[in-house]
């Protein structure tokens, strides 16, 4: 039985062509900044985005930490939306490893947090309370694009209040794709920015972590401390540029296959939520959420579902399989 894998994005295979590309990449001790295939990925991120420096990652999660610690000491606080993978789906590493403390706040319904929240959270200079030193921002978060005005106004606004400003930017190629800019444009505003190859572009693992040669160089001390020191790593870096290349553009594809999957659920009577990128979320009552589950496993479907189901269509996933499982789904869940 052949699989069909929606769970998620982060489940695509490298290409045979991405796979030549790692047999043939040139490598060296990354720690001692011998690799050649690392430092070409990091220079071409860091220009593709508007930023003197860069510095590649094992994990998202890690680029994360890594940046969050560069930008915060010990007892400082960092604002980060109650939905944002930073707060919500990291373990809390930013608390347990780098002692900084999250005030999380209420997303908007399009991702964004207000303004006004923003400021009613920003601490005053006074001994009793945490030191307020960074927003922190996704895009995409849930698979919605924030305005570009927002996030203008937003980073504009940290910074007048003496704020820097990070960006989870897991998905932030499918955001440019999605608004039809450069990359440049969605990370403009933002002091620092992780950038992950792992989901969307199709590499097997790795994320970048742009900014300053100051705040990047500072990141890289804490990637060591965190484990994230790694040796003949051109290989992974060598897939990054790959996808860089040749799967960027193809994003547009996923987009329109979440389309084409949503209006196949709604059309049987489901309720779904018109997507933006890649990501297409499906209502399903409670009683029918372990059926449902059971029901497309054994038709070689896998995903991930809840009362809030999220299908995340990808490279590997093509259109006749979307329109097989959005028929395995209505199947189950329509009235007999």
């Amino acid at each position: 039985m052949t699989l069909t894998d929606v769970r998620s994005d982060t489940v695509t295979r490298p290409s045979p062509g991405m796979r030549a590309a790692m047999a043939a990449a040139e490598v060296g001790d990354d720690v001692y900044r011998d690799d050649p295939t690392v430092n070409r990925l990091e220079a071409v991120v860091a220009e593709r985005f508007g930023f003197e420096a860069a510095v590649f990652f094992g994990t998202g999660t890690q680029s994360n930490l890594a940046g969050l610690m560069a930008h915060c000491g010990r007892g400082d606080e960092y604002l980060v939306g109650q939905e944002a993978h930073t707060y919500k789906y990291e373990q809390g590493g930013a608390a347990v490893l780098g002692s900084i403390q999250p005030q999380p706040l209420d997303n908007e319904p399009d991702g964004s947090i207000a303004l006004a929240r923003i400021a009613a959270a920003i601490k005053p200079e006074d001994v009793h309370f945490a030191r307020t030193r960074l927003l922190a921002l996704e895009n995409t978060i849930g698979g919605r694009v924030l305005p570009a005005a927002y996030v203008s106004a937003a980073t504009q606004f940290a910074r007048s209040r003496g704020l820097a400003t990070h960006l989870d930017g897991a998905r932030i190629f499918n955001a440019a794709v999605k608004l039809g800019v450069a990359e440049a444009e969605v990370a403009a505003g933002f002091d620092s920015v992780s950038i992950c190859l792992s989901k969307g572009l199709g590499a097997p693992a790795g994320s970048v972590l742009v900014g300053s040669r100051d705040l990047t160089a500072a990141a890289r001390r804490w990637r060591k401390a965190l484990g994230g020191g790694m040796r003949q790593v051109g290989i992974l870096a060598a897939a990054g540029l790959y996808a860089l290349d040749h799967h960027v553009a193809r994003l547009a594809e996923d987009h329109e296959n979440a389309s084409f999957l949503a209006e196949r659920l709604r059309s049987a009577g489901l309720q779904v939520d018109p997507p933006q990128t890649n990501m297409v979320y499906l209502s399903v009552p409670s009683k029918d959420v372990g059926p449902l589950a059971a029901h497309l496993v054994a038709h070689g479907v896998l995903a991930s579902i809840g009362e809030r189901t999220r299908l995340v269509t990808h490279l590997d996933v093509s259109r006749s399989a979307l329109a097989r499982v959005a028929d395995l789904i209505a199947a189950q869940l329509q009235p007999h």
